[in-house]
């Protein structure tokens, strides 16, 4: 039988690989943590504290939340004027910054099985992400329009910025997976024109997952919002299993367009991450999308956040324990 890690590595072969059965969830994957980019651009999120990350953008994350959420009014936005950028823009300095201090994390990723689980990074706030944590994001959806010129030169240093992370990154603990967030819409529309999209982040991102596939690092773009006029493109840059597919896409059109060149993760609705939610429930939904997308190319079952996990603990243990089930099922073996 083959081990999570290898039976991942099949199913990236597509049409040419042998994977015994669905993947299923993160189950394959083991995070390293301590690195020294992490701590200094999110180590102030602090649960029942407000504070400011290393771009200037206030962070809120309340006792009872789930997870830190930045707040971006007209009034304390970074970015005053977008078309004098440069004067309110500090980039946090990555290398005078992060160059030391990895050798926790070195040691966490020898102590992985790397027989058994690819190792990975997740790398929050992609480049999207960034501009709306740099102004309001009324702000950076009429700037793309009107100054699209100077958001193009913003882009670009955000593009670099993430690329030093990036290799430092790979440098020093060599991940097999980059787990990359940007979300570009919401659960039912993009946030702007594919023809903006196109014009503005499609080659800053080639840029980054091309350097990423040039040190045979795999790269899982999350992105857990409605993106299906992108799929071609995506594929296209280097995407290689877009992780978060939100069911509010067609996933079964998706499939017959990147299946065969872009895994597809998620399909699971996260509206059965409650503490209230039965085993009945979460297995109900995990079945559904098992039935619906099972048989698809480039499928694999999951929630649909942006890395292990879920709010609620019980909910993860029973979605994996469902797609096991589907898998014994169908295929005679459950790798997890």
């Amino acid at each position: 039988m083959l081990t999570p890690k290898q039976n991942l590595l099949e199913a990236l072969k597509f049409d040419k690989g042998k994977p015994e059965c669905l993947c299923n969830s993160f189950t394959m994957l083991r995070g390293i943590p301590g690195d020294p980019c992490f701590k200094l651009i999110r180590g102030n999120r602090i649960r029942g504290t407000n504070s400011y990350d290393q771009w200037g953008t206030l962070i809120l994350f309340p006792e009872d939340a789930p997870a830190a959420v930045p707040l971006v009014t007209a009034e304390n936005q970074v970015i005053k004027d977008i078309t004098e950028w440069q004067k309110y823009v500090k980039v946090p300095d990555l290398i005078g910054k992060c160059s030391d201090g990895w050798e926790a994390a070195i040691e966490a990723e020898k102590a992985i099985d790397h027989d058994k689980y690819l190792t990975m990074v997740v790398m929050g706030t992609g480049i999207f992400e960034q501009l709306h944590m740099l102004m309001t994001f009324e702000d950076t959806l009429m700037n793309m329009l009107l100054e699209p010129e100077a958001m193009q030169e913003l882009i670009d240093v955000i593009c670099e910025y993430r690329l030093t992370y990036m290799k430092l990154i790979v440098d020093h603990l060599h991940p097999d997976l980059i787990i990359s967030h940007d979300d570009w819409g919401s659960r039912t529309s993009l946030f702007f024109s594919v023809d903006t999209w196109r014009e503005l982040f499609k080659e800053p991102y080639r840029k980054l997952y091309d350097y990423l596939h040039s040190e045979n690092v795999i790269v899982m773009h999350h992105g857990d919002s409605y993106m299906e006029p992108l799929v071609e493109d995506m594929a296209e840059i280097g995407v290689d299993i877009w992780q978060g597919v939100l069911n509010t896409n067609n996933i079964e059109a998706i499939s017959e367009k990147v299946g065969d060149r872009m895994l597809l993760m998620g399909g699971v609705d996260s509206v059965i991450d409650r503490a209230d939610a039965t085993e009945e429930e979460i297995r109900t939904e995990t079945r559904r999308a098992l039935d619906a997308y099972g048989h698809l190319k480039g499928f694999w079952p999951g929630m649909t956040y942006g890395g292990p996990g879920t709010i609620y603990p019980h909910v993860e243990k029973i979605i994996i324990d469902e797609i096991d089930r589907y898998n014994l099922e169908r295929f005679g073996v459950a790798i997890s």
